[in-house]
């Protein structure tokens, strides 16, 4: 659905975002994640067509925008850090407003009707915005991103500032936005991005480190996987058994019937150590993924990397 290709963009001799690549599937919740200054927002910025790339293409559904700017925007909603309103309008008259300014051609009261009802500010459409928390000026900006029913949302940083229960508010309704649409979810919240996305992109001083699933990410960085197994047995019976399963690098004993287990991630291994710990008559008691968490991975990929890209 979006296609990124060979992106890059410089100011003066600063490259914010070097040469990246990477696409957004139709239906994904894609996590765009990276620390403050890594190149983010500038990507975000010409994905939607509002900056300019120096070099690269940026597809969205077979159009690219800077060949077919209105075509392609028309297929995005975008969210911006800061969500662009009119503070004394009220929320109805702002996204009747936003409609026409964007010139959707849907059946209008309708359109916004069921807008509204999406992201649940039906019980506020006559208030000025002005008066709204902080919450529910966020889901007025998502609603304003709605318009149109683009197959494409853009959503930068969304759940900056809100308090713990509009940021679970604000993950559930981009959950369920992920049904139906293509979401590129960006923020530099860990927590953020793998309570709610289906693949993870990290990016860091302007280029692409890692690209996974979210639950694989750490295996990815690592170049290995790792198991954790309970297993009943003699150490040495337990050991010599799984190391001559193909894939396995090393076994390590935690002690108390539990091993780690280091494999090339390129080799599924359970069914392997599976036969190999029965025909051992080693009951295997528990097995399960191990290895390091998304926070340490997160901070590996990271920490060495240049820190000269620009937000």
């Amino acid at each position: 659905m979006v296609e990124v290709k060979n992106l890059t963009k410089t100011y003066g001799n600063i490259k914010a975002i070097d040469n990246i690549s990477f696409t957004a599937n139709s239906g994904e919740v894609l996590g765009f994640l990276g620390p403050n200054g890594a190149g983010k927002s500038t990507t975000m910025n010409i994905i939607t067509g509002y900056l300019s790339s120096t070099s690269g293409q940026v597809i969205v559904d077979g159009s690219e925008i800077l060949e077919s700017p209105k075509e392609t925007k028309a297929k995005i909603g975008y969210l911006p850090e800061i969500p662009p309103l009119y503070p004394d309008m009220t929320v109805k008259s702002y996204l009747e407003f936003m409609f026409d300014i964007k010139k959707v051609k849907l059946p209008k009261a309708a359109h916004i009707k069921e807008v509204m009802a999406v992201v649940q500010i039906t019980d506020v459409q006559n208030r000025l915005i002005k008066n709204l928390s902080k919450g529910y000026k966020q889901r007025v900006g998502f609603a304003q991103a709605l318009l149109g029913n683009p197959p494409v949302l853009i959503l930068d940083e969304p759940t900056v500032g809100l308090d713990p229960k509009q940021i679970i508010e604000i993950r559930n309704l981009i959950r369920g936005l992920g049904k139906k649409h293509t979401v590129i979810f960006s923020s530099h919240v860990l927590s953020e991005v793998s309570a709610i996305c289906d693949r993870i992109i990290v990016i860091s001083g302007g280029k692409i480190v890692a690209d996974a699933k979210t639950d694989e990410l750490s295996t990815v960085l690592s170049g290995q996987g790792q198991l954790l197994l309970e297993v009943e047995g003699s150490s040495s019976a337990v050991s010599s058994a799984i190391n001559d399963v193909y894939g396995v690098k090393k076994v390590n004993s935690l002690g108390n019937n539990r091993y780690a287990v280091d494999y090339d991630n390129t080799i599924d291994i359970r069914k392997g150590v599976f036969r190999a710990l029965a025909k051992a008559d080693c009951p295997i008691l528990e097995m399960k993924n191990g290895g390091m968490t998304l926070e340490e991975s997160f901070l590996h990929l990271t920490e060495n990397s240049n820190k000269g890209g620009k937000n």
